[in-house]
C-alpha cells in the first residue's frame, strides 16, 4: 500500500499561469522610464523572465536513494477489540529540480485517481507500508508503479508550463519592446539629431540588398543618470556597412593573386574607399576614417559609435587584446564595433573556432548575438565598468592566405 499526501490536488495549473500571465503587461507598465531607457532590452526581459516563467519539474529518477526501513504499526478491529498489527514502513527519497508548488496544482490533463507522495524540500518522499513479511521484488514494483504514476503527472504538467513560458517570454519582449517604442516617442527621440547617413547617387554598381532612406543616429544614454540622449549609429546603417565589408571580404577572397600580395594596412585602406563609396556624411564627403590608433570608425560629437579593427591572426591571444583595444574606445552603450580578423596561414574553420572562444571567455562578453555563420559571428559586450551598456561586436574573418605562409 501506498502512503503520503494527495498531488496536484491543491489548485488548477492553468488558472495560475494564466493568472501570473495577465500580470505581465501591468508590470512592464510600471517599469520605470528612465530604466526602460537606458537598461539594455534583452537584459529586462531577462528579469521579467526570471519573474514570469515557470520552472518545470524534473524527477531525477537516476539520484534515487532508500531510506532505511522502519517499523510502523497499524490499528484494526477485530470483532469488539482493537489489534495492532506490526507492519514495515519502506521510503525512498527521489530529488527533483522545479518549482515545487507545482506539485499541488493540477494540470489540464489528469485522471481521477492522483498520486500520493509527501514534499520535501528538494525531495519527493515515496512510501510502501506492508506486513512484516514482504516481497522486496513487490515492493519494488509497487514503489515503481507509483513512481511512473507521478511522473505521467509531471509530463502533464511540464507540457502545460513549457507552452506557458514560451508564450510568457514572447509577451514579455513585445510589452517591453512596445512601450520602450512609446517612452521614446513621447520623448520625440525619432527627431532629426545630426549625422545622417545616405547612400551615395554614385556608387558602385552592385548594391548592398538593404534599402535605406536618409537615417540620423539614434540617441542613446547612461544607465546611472536620468535619460538623456546621446548619438549611436543605426542598426540599418550598422548591417549595411557590415554588408558592404562582407562583398569585399568576398571579393578578396576570389582574387588571391592580388590579397595574397597586400597588406594589412592596404586592405584597410581598400575597405575605407568601398565603405565611403556606399555612404557619406551630412558635413563631410568621407564618414569612415582612420586616426592612426583605429583602423575605421565614425565619430559624432567628439565620441565613436563605430569601430572596426583590423587585426592579422596571429594565435588566440589576438582576440583578447583586440577587444581590450575596442573596448577602450567604446564606451557608450549600444555602440557598435567589428573586428575583421585577417586569416593569413592555418585552417580558417579551427581558427575561426579558437577565435570565438576567446571572444566568449573575455570578462565582459555578455552573450551570442543574431548572427552564428562561418561569414559573421555576432557578440554582445559590456562596456568597462558598466554591465547595462552593451557593444555590439560582429566578428568577421577574411581567409587571405600569402603567397609564403609562415604558421598560423
Amino acid at each position: 500500500m501506498t502512503s503520503g499526501n494527495k498531488l496536484f490536488r491543491r489548485g488548477d495549473l492553468a488558472a495560475s499561469l494564466n493568472h501570473e500571465f495577465q500580470k505581465i503587461t501591468d508590470t512592464v507598465a510600471g517599469w520605470d522610464e528612465d530604466s526602460l531607457l537606458t537598461t539594455p532590452e534583452r537584459d529586462i526581459c531577462e528579469r521579467l523572465e526570471q519573474k514570469f516563467l515557470v520552472d518545470p519539474l524534473v524527477l531525477d529518477r537516476d539520484g534515487i536513494t532508500a531510506d532505511p526501513v522502519k517499523e510502523g504499526f497499524v490499528t484494526v478491529r477485530d470483532f469488539d477489540e482493537e489489534v495492532r498489527i506490526r507492519q514495515t514502513v519502506v521510503t525512498v527519497s527521489v530529488p527533483f529540480t522545479g518549482d515545487p508548488d507545482l506539485f499541488q496544482l493540477r494540470p489540464s490533463s489528469f485522471t481521477l485517481s492522483a498520486p500520493s507522495a509527501e514534499v520535501q524540500g528538494s525531495e519527493l518522499k515515496l512510501q510502501w507500508v506492508g506486513p512484516e513479511n514482504h516481497d522486496p521484488q513487490q515492493v519494488r514494483a509497487n514503489l515503481d508503479q507509483q513512481l511512473g504514476e507521478i511522473q505521467k503527472w509531471v509530463d502533464w504538467s511540464t507540457a502545460q508550463v513549457k507552452a506557458h513560458n514560451e508564450a510568457a517570454a514572447q509577451r514579455i519582449a513585445a510589452e517591453v519592446q512596445a512601450r520602450k517604442g512609446r517612452v521614446l516617442s513621447n520623448r520625440n527621440l525619432q527627431a532629426s539629431l545630426g549625422f545622417p547617413m545616405r547612400e551615395r547617387p554614385d556608387a558602385a554598381t552592385y548594391s548592398v540588398p538593404i534599402k535605406r532612406k536618409t537615417i540620423v543616429p539614434r540617441r542613446t544614454t547612461a544607465a546611472s543618470a536620468p535619460f538623456r540622449p546621446e548619438p549611436a549609429l543605426d542598426d540599418a546603417q550598422y548591417e549595411a556597412a557590415l554588408e558592404v565589408l562582407r562583398h569585399e571580404r568576398n571579393a578578396l577572397e576570389r582574387s588571391p593573386r592580388t590579397s595574397s600580395k597586400m597588406g594589412e594596412e592596404q586592405i584597410r585602406d581598400l575597405l575605407l574607399v568601398h565603405l565611403n563609396g556606399h555612404f557619406e556624411g551630412q558635413a563631410a564627403g568621407e564618414v569612415f576614417n582612420n586616426t592612426g590608433k583605429t583602423d575605421i570608425l565614425i565619430r559624432v560629437e567628439d565620441r565613436h559609435i563605430f569601430i572596426g579593427e583590423c587585426k592579422i591572426w596571429k594565435g588566440p591571444k589576438t582576440i583578447p587584446d583586440t577587444l581590450d583595444q575596442l573596448l577602450k574606445y567604446l564606451t557608450w552603450r549600444d555602440t557598435k564595433a567589428a573586428l575583421l580578423l585577417f586569416i593569413r596561414s592555418g585552417v580558417p574553420g579551427e581558427i575561426m573556432s579558437k577565435a570565438i572562444d576567446k571572444f566568449r571567455e573575455h570578462p565582459n562578453y555578455k552573450r551570442d548575438g543574431q548572427h552564428a555563420t562561418d561569414e559573421r559571428h555576432d557578440f554582445v559586450f559590456h562596456a568597462n565598468g558598466d554591465t547595462s551598456r552593451e557593444i555590439k561586436i560582429a566578428f568577421v574573418p577574411f581567409h587571405l592566405p600569402k603567397d609564403d605562409p609562415q604558421g598560423g
